[in-house]
């Protein structure tokens, strides 16, 4: 199932992943569960709102990204447990129905749990851009992820 334990992350190691399509649909069912602002849920009013068009929420833009994050962990075999909390997100761009994202990651640093000597943590940053390249959103994310044995 693993293949890739804590001990094979080299700090400074990057990948780009991913292809998520935004569709109109998704945008206004998530917003209607869990953001139900204008903008994100009526086409007419979204284009007299700050960002002209309709948009995803950026929770719906960080949930996108958890899906391309977790099967790409899973393609790859990482042996990722979880993760104890992120550093920090920012949301650069709107990001619009028809739009495809991806992700770029970077490991940043790494070092054994003091509490749990079966694992390690790996802090990383991700970069989530559009089909341009435009950057749409920032996170910076903690994951403990197992070691060999």
């Amino acid at each position: 199932m693993f293949r890739i334990f804590f001990e094979d992350i080299d700090v400074g190691q990057k990948d780009a992943f991913g292809s998520y399509e935004v569709t109109k649909e998704e945008v206004i069912d998530f917003a209607s569960k869990y953001d139900p602002q204008p903008f994100h849920l009526d086409e007419e009013v979204a284009k007299q709102s700050v960002f002209g068009a309709l948009c995803a929420s950026g929770w719906h833009t960080c949930a996108m990204m958890m899906r391309m994050m977790v099967d790409h962990m899973k393609d790859k075999g990482l042996a990722g447990l979880g993760s104890p909390g992120i550093d920090g997100i920012e949301w650069k761009r709107p990001v619009f129905p028809g739009d495809v994202l991806s992700i770029e990651s970077e490991y940043t640093a790494k070092r054994d749990s003091k509490s749990r000597p079966n694992l390690g943590l790996v802090k990383s940053a991700y970069k989530v851009k559009n089909q341009k390249g435009e950057v749409v959103m920032t996170m910076r994310g903690n994951a403990m992820v197992a070691k060999r044995g």
